[in-house]
């Protein structure tokens, strides 16, 4: 087991007096060999490979497998919400189909709504009627099994990518596993006592990465060309807390893999220039962005992504499709953030910009996979990423702090920091990349720009997008709270989690139900709205964080 002061000195890197981290190769064994005791080696070996769909290979995402059949039925708006359509089971061959539609399609009298009724099964909306008289804990423990899956396989040509074990879904539009919210559920999960869920679930992610390379944004073929925020290194640590450090070793094989596909292109990239998710700064500092192997329409948002590119006036539509789907593998989908203007999604330019976020979640992958090469006793993997890890932190406080007192996001390709001030900027502290008179900064600015009534609004502008104002996102609190916690911030965690959790009794009380967003400005409370689609209940991420806040600010309750 590597001697946790070692990696907390990668953490404090240059934090206490601004020093970089240095530790000379003979002392860094030194220190680890003092530390370091035998482990027996735990695999992934016990990871069951999902099975395949029909002729052993996944079906190509559903723009690709239907052609024009696709465009006409998400131009028609023959569902209301684009994802449904991508999620239907087709009830006879791909081709067959698309056959058939060049056949008829211009007969008169056709129905392109009744041919696809006739062709597709559209996926179920699963009614969840809880008991009476609930108490919210009560009715969350309740929820886990209707939201619990097992798709070991999936119907031939269906979109959904099996998984080898069970998983937890978010609720309603979202029936399959998400990346970034499965962090949060298993918050929930853990506390619950529903460990094996949370090992299930990683062994999941392991799969995905041994199998594609990295943890899609979800378990659907039209979301393989993403990922999202990785968040794989705080579950390996969550599972660590309960099961010991083995858990660090037996995922580091797929820690490595994933940060391997976040770095692809770091040898290579010249100063000044990108590289997929990498982006190397003048000075050769190596920091991470969002980004899509795809620039064409997202499958499930295919009409609101060409209604964004037409009026993106002068711009290439192509370039305009690969931002939403970086925005998208953001997880902030969509946001003020990543808008040129602050407000207006047609001038979305998420590629040109580095996320606070992203290199918080990115340090922290660096010092888990020395965790777990500790583990191992390999010394030279552990000096390494220790390293990368004092690089990463004074990356984030040289182009990643904004002079007028937070932590945000910089546009690289301006070559100036972001003016938005967002939920995003407690990131450094949750990691503990923050340097101390800056987090306290940071911690002024939450408590004058971001807190409300209910809650932590997640940015200061109002643009009618889900990731601003006046909405507050659950995993935006949990962040929030652990951060300032960290940081000796705890009555201000408080004040945070406290109003949020009145907000979502609030909602309980009167909806019964947990929902995916909540409003937390004005007086009153409420689910939240903005975006594509409407508000969703259920919900994975929203349960986990509230079983978490009532055993920290409700405890009995």
């Amino acid at each position: 087991m590597i001697e946790s002061s070692q990696l907390r000195g990668a953490e404090r890197a240059g934090i206490a007096d601004r020093r970089s981290f240095r530790i000379t190769e003979s002392a860094r064994l030194h220190r680890i060999a003092a530390a370091s005791s035998f482990v027996f080696l735990i695999s992934l070996a016990g990871v069951c490979h999902a099975d395949t769909q029909a002729g052993g290979t996944l079906p190509p995402a559903p723009d690709k497998l239907y052609g024009d059949l696709f465009v006409a039925v998400q131009t028609a708006q023959i569902y209301p919400d684009q994802k449904t359509f991508v999620d239907a089971t087709p009830n006879a061959d791909p081709a067959t189909i698309v056959q058939l539609y060049a056949q008829q399609k211009n007969n008169p009298g056709f129905s392109l709504a009744n041919f696809i009724n006739q062709y597709f099964t559209p996926p179920g909306e699963p009614v969840i009627t809880p008991p009476a008289n609930q108490t919210l804990r009560e009715h969350i423990n309740w929820l886990w099994p209707a939201l619990t899956r097992t798709t070991t396989s999936a119907p031939p040509n269906s979109s959904l990518i099996p998984l080898p074990k069970p998983y937890v879904v978010p609720g309603g539009r979202f029936r399959e596993g998400y990346y970034w919210d499965t962090y949060f559920t298993m918050l929930g999960l853990q506390e619950s006592g529903n460990e094996n869920l949370v090992d299930d679930m990683l062994d999941n992610f392991a799969y995905e990465i041994d199998t594609f390379g990295h943890i899609p944004n979800g378990n659907r073929t039209y979301y393989l060309d993403r990922s999202q925020p990785p968040f794989f290194s705080h579950m390996v640590e969550l599972a660590a807390k309960v099961e010991g450090h083995g858990v660090y070793q037996k995922y580091l094989p797929a820690l490595r893999k994933e940060y391997a596909y976040w770095m692809q292109g770091e040898n290579t990239t010249q100063p000044g220039s990108a590289t997929r998710n990498v982006v190397v700064m003048p000075d050769r500092t190596v920091l991470n962005r969002y980004w899509d192997e795809l620039d064409t329409p997202r499958d499930e948002s295919y009409l609101e992504d060409i209604q964004t590119a037409q009026q993106a006036t002068g711009r290439n539509p192509n370039e305009v499709y690969r931002e939403l789907r970086a925005t998208a593998e953001s997880g902030w989908d969509f946001s003020s953030r990543w808008f040129g203007d602050n407000m207006t999604l047609a001038t979305v330019r998420t590629t040109s910009i580095i996320p606070v976020d992203l290199n918080s979640l990115m340090f922290h992958l660096e010092i888990t996979i020395a965790k777990g090469c500790g583990e191992t006793r390999d010394f030279r993997c552990v000096g390494e990423f220790a390293q990368r890890a004092a690089k990463r932190a004074l990356g984030i406080n040289r182009y990643l702090w904004n002079a007028n007192g937070y932590y945000g996001d910089y546009d690289w390709k301006l070559a100036k920091a972001r003016d938005n001030k967002t939920a995003a900027m407690v990131f450094p502290l949750f990691v503990g990349a923050a340097w101390p008179d800056r987090a306290l900064k940071t911690a002024q600015q939450v408590q004058s720009t971001l807190l409300q009534p209910g809650g932590l609004v997640t940015t200061t502008y109002d643009t009618t997008q889900q990731w601003d104002a006046p909405n507050g996102w659950a995993p935006l609190h949990w962040v929030a709270i652990q951060g300032l916690k960290r940081y000796g911030q705890d009555a201000l965690a408080k004040q945070i989690g406290t109003r949020f959790l009145t907000d979502v009794k609030g909602v309980y009380a009167s909806d019964r139900k947990l929902v995916e967003k909540y409003v937390v400005e004005g007086a009153g409370t409420g689910g939240g709205g903005g975006g594509e689609y409407p508000l969703q209940d259920g919900f994975g991420w929203t349960n986990g964080v509230t079983l978490q806040l009532l055993d920290l600010y409700s405890p009995g309750q």
